[in-house]
């Protein structure tokens, strides 16, 4: 059973920084993506970083180019999201998910696997 767990919010002032991780579990090999998804307080889900977990290709969200940056530990099956330079309008729940199919990995909601959020606040 695949599983995916999310931690590392909190609540920062604008400029201030957090680190995300998302360990996964249960998958068998490498041939899959963990994105990044963010929905704040009366908007819709929002992609925001994708990366893939055997080659490292990686795509971000024009919204936060150069200011998110995704990473992958595969020794610890678990994907960072940095965020620098956080804005009052990054406050969301932020969630992960994986999911193996190359075709999938640009949608936002098509993705299989989905972890728990976990909530970004950040303040002004």
């Amino acid at each position: 059973e695949v599983q995916l767990q999310a931690s590392g919010g909190g609540s920062v002032q604008a400029g201030g920084s957090l680190r995300l991780s998302c360990t996964a579990s249960g998958f068998t090999s490498d041939d899959y993506a963990i994105g990044w998804f963010r929905q704040g307080s009366g908007k819709y889900c929002e992609g925001v970083s994708w990366i893939s977990v055997s080659d490292g290709t990686i795509h971000y969200a024009n919204s936060v180019k150069g200011q998110f940056t995704i990473s992958r530990d595969n020794a610890k099956n678990t994907v960072y999201l940095q965020m620098n330079s956080l804005k009052p309008e990054d406050t969301a729940v932020y969630y992960c998910a994986a999911d193996r199919r190359k075709e999938i990995w640009a949608s936002t909601t098509l993705w299989y696997y989905w972890g728990k959020g976990t909530l970004v606040t950040v303040s002004s």
